[in-house]
């Protein structure tokens, strides 16, 4: 481990040195791509250089106390500053370890976020409303920026589907987990004997993914325009604004109506579009990857399920790491980190029992 710390430390003080250089300094593009190196590779880099600075305080202490010490207090001192030195050392030797995991190349990507009603009808849009206003409220929390591309309401405030994209940083690598199913159980308004309902809502997050990066043939595309349907203002069912995106060869469905530029909508069309191919894409590269992803989203059926929200008893449990918070007005108005926390811990345990196995 340390031998590859090195290297990359090496590596961290070579960009440096080109950056300061004259004809990378004046193309944008070279400079932005070692920017983005420098910065992936600072808090590796910084941890290190403690690491490499308490060893080098532990070397010191242990020599002088070899080489023998009259003064006690001094002596009493030195074990001091050889003991914290160790402490020290192996606190940071666990950060590096989880520093060192495999990145997720997407992490730092965008995101687009689709979430559907499944079992239990009415009942079920209203919760996908519920987690639409929960995931809306946790990225303004984060300072991110949310935009709606297509949703599809109830008559009585529900969403039976909705798509939207979150733009910020690192909001794939906290969202990640949150693909799967979904669960409430709950007393609907509309339940006049009390009864509690459960119903469940599908979500899925897919990492934004560049045209560049992933090339669809314009020829595969049916393109349709149409005439925007439901709560929007004025500008509703006036223009064809609303746009409509088929890939033939996969029979993909997008559709993006939110914005009144039909311009705008074609192109976030085409970003969901692309990153529901990327996915699927990969999927088939990495048959570990499709199963996963199968046992994450599922059917919307009510016995598959990553989390439960029980209004009733005001609590909510991720049943994939056994965590259950009582606070589920809380998590429903945004506060999400403490769920998020602790799944991200659960995978980077996983990563780092996988990574000693091998």
């Amino acid at each position: 481990m340390l031998e590859k710390l090195r290297e990359l430390e090496e590596k961290y003080c070579e960009i440096e040195r080109r950056m300061t250089l004259p004809e990378v300094y004046s193309d944008l593009a070279v400079y932005a791509k070692l920017a983005k190196d420098q910065k992936d590779l600072t808090p590796v880099v910084e941890t290190y250089r403690r690491y490499s600075k308490c060893r080098d305080t532990a070397a010191e202490a242990k020599k002088l106390l070899e080489n023998g010490v009259d003064d006690p207090e001094f002596k009493d001192m030195l074990r001091e500053e050889l003991e914290d030195a160790k402490e020290q050392m192996e606190r940071i030797e666990q950060e590096l370890k989880l520093l060192l995991l495999p990145k997720d190349p997407n992490d730092s990507k965008n995101v687009i976020v689709e979430i559907r009603g499944g079992a239990g009808g009415e009942e079920a849009a209203l919760f996908a409303y519920n987690l639409y206003r929960m995931y809306s409220m946790y990225a303004e929390s984060k300072r991110w920026k949310t935009e709606t591309a297509y949703i599809n309401e109830t008559e009585i405030g529900g969403i039976k589907e909705v798509s939207f994209i979150i733009e910020g940083e690192g909001a794939y690598s906290r969202l990640k987990f949150e693909s799967g199913v979904h669960r409430v159980q709950r007393v609907p308004d509309t339940e006049s004997s009390g009864r509690i309902h459960t119903s469940t809502v599908t979500v899925a997050v897919l990492p934004e993914v560049d045209e560049v990066e992933f090339e669809i043939n314009p020829s595969e595309l049916q393109i349709d325009t149409f005439r925007s349907s439901g709560a929007g203002g004025q500008h509703v069912n006036k223009t064809e604004s609303a746009i409509r995106i088929t890939h033939l060869p996969t029979g993909t469905v997008v559709e993006c109506q939110d914005e009144r530029s039909q311009h705008k909508n074609k192109d976030r069309a085409m970003k969901i579009l692309t990153s529901r191919l990327y996915e699927a894409d990969q999927q088939k590269k990495n048959a570990l990857l499709a199963a996963e992803r199968k046992s994450q989203v599922g059917t919307g059926d009510r016995s598959e399920r990553i989390r439960t929200y029980n209004y009733p008893q005001g609590r909510v449990t991720d049943h994939r790491i056994g965590l259950t918070l009582y606070k589920i007005e809380q998590i429903m108005n945004g506060d999400l980190d403490e769920i998020i926390d602790g799944l991200v811990t659960a995978d980077q345990a996983e990563k780092m029992k996988a990574q000693a196995s091998e």
